[in-house]
């Protein structure tokens, strides 16, 4: 325990368990990276519901993925922003009105804000239309949910149909 070990850079470890929701040290926890493949119902059909649109009309898909990644780059931006604005103003002198560059670079702000939240707004309308086209699909995703559940659940009825 007092002695260093060396190691190579490329090892890694894998460790499963059978354990259904397992806990463990937070000490344990902080060291490792724990992944919990447990599948839900709900979540199974959201992404069969996915594979579905995305094989019968994929660029219905592909555009509710494209409005996904421009909703997460808007956020990111509005944090940049805030942040710039918290920036300028903490080191603005103590007369904010005589600062010329911080009045044009908060209305250079506030104006990249409400295109970004005019461009939101676009994308929640366009969502809505791609949410109602998705939930057509949205049966056929719920059966294979419940199919593939129900054969996971076949084990308990006879040992014959485990399966892995």
């Amino acid at each position: 325990g007092e002695e260093d070990v060396e190691y190579d850079e490329h090892f890694r470890l894998y460790l499963q368990t059978k354990l259904s929701n397992p806990h463990y040290k937070p000490e344990i926890s902080a060291q490792c990276t724990i992944i919990n493949f447990i599948v839900t119902r709900r979540g199974l059909e959201d992404q069969l519901l996915a594979t579905i649109v995305s094989c019968e009309e994929p660029e219905l898909e592909r555009t509710r993925n494209e409005l996904v990644q421009s909703f997460n780059s808007y956020k990111i931006q509005l944090k940049d922003l805030e942040d710039q604005l918290l920036e300028r103003l903490s080191n603005a002198p103590e007369d904010i009105l005589s600062d010329i560059p911080l009045i044009e670079g908060l209305e250079a702000t506030k104006r990249t804000a409400n295109e970004i939240n005019d461009a939101v707004s676009r994308g929640i309308q366009t969502e809505i239309g791609i949410n109602q086209a998705r939930e057509v699909y949205r049966t056929v995703a719920t059966e294979a949910s419940l199919l593939y559940f129900v054969l996971l659940q076949l084990c308990f009825v006879d040992h014959m149909y485990q399966y892995s």
